[in-house]
């Protein structure tokens, strides 16, 4: 509840929204660099991070690893609620 006005709009949410916004697209120009790219689909409950691989990196035998050891990992380290990131179609 927002402590402003008594409304249902969660700072906290918004926080971890925009943290997660942010080190996605701190991440982007690297994989375009490589003809990939990386969309934020949806975040959930504070902890999970959904995403759409593109390009390059949409079907690449690399793309786990780059999802988990790149994306997931950096999101972890920045943003230490993260606690899962998914990639979606």
């Amino acid at each position: 509840m927002c402590e402003q006005c008594g409304c249902n709009h969660d700072k906290t949410q918004d926080t971890f929204d925009t943290k997660v916004k942010a080190i996605i697209e701190a991440i982007r120009p690297n994989l375009q660099s490589h003809g990939g790219d990386v969309e934020l689909v949806a975040t959930e409950n504070g902890k999970t991070v959904k995403v759409r691989l593109q390009g390059a990196c949409s079907g690449c035998p690399g793309a786990r690893m780059t999802l988990k050891m790149g994306i997931e990992r950096l999101l972890k380290e920045k943003v230490p609620q993260v606690k899962e990131v998914i990639a979606v179609d």
